[in-house]
């Protein structure tokens, strides 16, 4: 039986979604972690698992717009694949406007800022690139976000933004 499906923005996406931390090796836990994550979600395993989850009716995928993901993606739309990207915005680029850039270039359908960004510009004061930044993703036709770990950022983002999701991780 295939999943509900939600809109944002004028796109489509299932309510069920796959999550891509492990695939990039983001365990939050420890390095050997990471790598055990690295060494068995190769990219046929993922192509795969990404192949398995449209034939349960699961579209959406939400993952980082590194290289990794990027080039995976664009393999397997390549062999036919339809699942719909929401990109994260990557701390390590060289910044969050060139981490949206290349998710909007490489065919994300919707894209939010990554969490630990979000917390660390609101807890400097420095928030003032941010509406910019989901200006950005909405003049590109996507739906637009942000995640964050503590409350406070949506505290702020519902006084100071108008976004279409938020990506919540709570564990403080």
């Amino acid at each position: 039986m295939p999943i509900g499906a939600i809109r944002l923005g004028g796109a489509e996406f299932s309510r069920l979604i796959i999550g891509g931390n492990p695939f990039s090796g983001v365990s939050h836990q420890n390095p050997q972690t990471d790598l055990a994550m690295k060494k068995y979600f190769t990219s046929s395993r993922i192509k795969e698992i990404f192949r398995s989850a449209e034939a349960l009716g699961v579209t959406t995928f939400i993952g980082r717009a590194d290289r990794h993901i990027t080039r995976l993606l664009f393999e397997y739309w390549q062999e036919g694949g339809k699942i719909r990207w929401i990109a994260q915005t990557c701390p390590e680029m060289s910044s969050q406007a060139r981490s949206v850039e290349d998710a909007l270039a490489e065919g994300a359908s919707a894209c939010y800022l990554h969490g630990g960004v979000m917390d660390n510009l609101l807890a400097r004061g420095e928030v003032a690139e941010i509406p910019g930044l989901i200006r950005k993703i909405r003049d590109a036709g996507l739906p637009a976000g942000i995640a964050g770990h503590n409350p406070k950022v949506f505290e702020w983002a519902e006084d100071n933004l108008d976004v279409d999701f938020y990506m919540c991780s709570y564990y403080n």
